[in-house]
């Protein structure tokens, strides 16, 4: 999947990436992609349930090599 940006928050660790999350989409315009690139398994719990509360859209995790690349829309 395309982002139009990404986001290196590896070695971070609940809730700093949804923090860096929450700060990055405030800098980006509605509708763009940004990819969260993870090594804390939490994320994958931690991320619908931010969307889901914040309106943004989550598009997909994948899991690579013990990392987690999360695409996330910021809302329109």
């Amino acid at each position: 999947m395309e982002a139009d940006k990404v986001l290196d928050c590896i070695g971070l660790y609940c809730p700093m990436p949804i923090v860096k999350t929450a700060q990055q989409l405030n800098e980006m315009k509605d509708g763009e992609v940004l990819e969260v690139i993870a090594d804390d398994k939490g994320i994958k719990s931690d991320m619908p349930a931010w969307t889901g509360k914040t309106g943004h859209k989550l598009l997909e995790i994948e899991e690579k090599d013990g990392e987690f690349h999360v695409f996330v829309q910021k809302r329109s």
